[in-house]
């Protein structure tokens, strides 16, 4: 292969993972609004271990959203603005009965649920090509198969 094919290749493998990143970013950034919303609009006595794990889930979705940050602007790429955001968590939204802790606990899964499958996703493209990115990407995917474990503890709880 010839050096050009190579950078070419390489480009489009990289352009790829920033534009995975920029989505996890994303994601990170819709979580944390959403949490601080759910949190906060939550009601009732059931509701208050929910609004404390979020609480502190917050500051560390904010965390992740700011290495991925970095991490984009390391590989080139631009972090976006806020005029590029598309809200896409439809189940994370704040429930109609504000004492529906239930249906916040199911949106919290699913929304971890999504960022573990794009940081699965990030760490297939990067293999062989990125090990810093990769590596940054395991130990994201980590916490958030931690999030997932814990509501899923609260789901099992409040159904009962």
């Amino acid at each position: 292969m010839s050096a050009k094919k190579a950078s070419k290749k390489r480009t489009t493998v990289q352009d790829k993972i920033i534009h995975a990143l920029i989505d996890a970013y994303w994601k990170e950034m819709e979580t944390v609004q959403n949490y601080i919303s759910v949190s906060n609009n939550l009601d009732g006595v059931d509701a208050e271990p929910i609004k404390k794990a979020l609480a502190g889930d917050i500051t560390e979705e904010l965390g992740h959203a700011q290495q991925l940050a970095n991490r984009i602007r390391v590989l080139g790429g631009v972090v976006p603005g806020s005029m590029a955001f598309k809200a896409s968590q439809k189940s994370l939204q704040p429930p109609k009965d504000s004492t529906d802790v239930v249906a916040v606990i199911k949106g919290v899964i699913e929304a971890e649920e999504d960022g573990i499958a794009g940081y699965n996703q990030i760490i297939r493209i990067s293999d062989g090509v990125d090990y810093g990115t990769q590596d940054m990407c395991i130990a994201l995917l980590t916490d958030e198969e931690n999030h997932r474990r814990e509501f899923i503890g609260f789901l099992k709880q409040y159904q009962k």
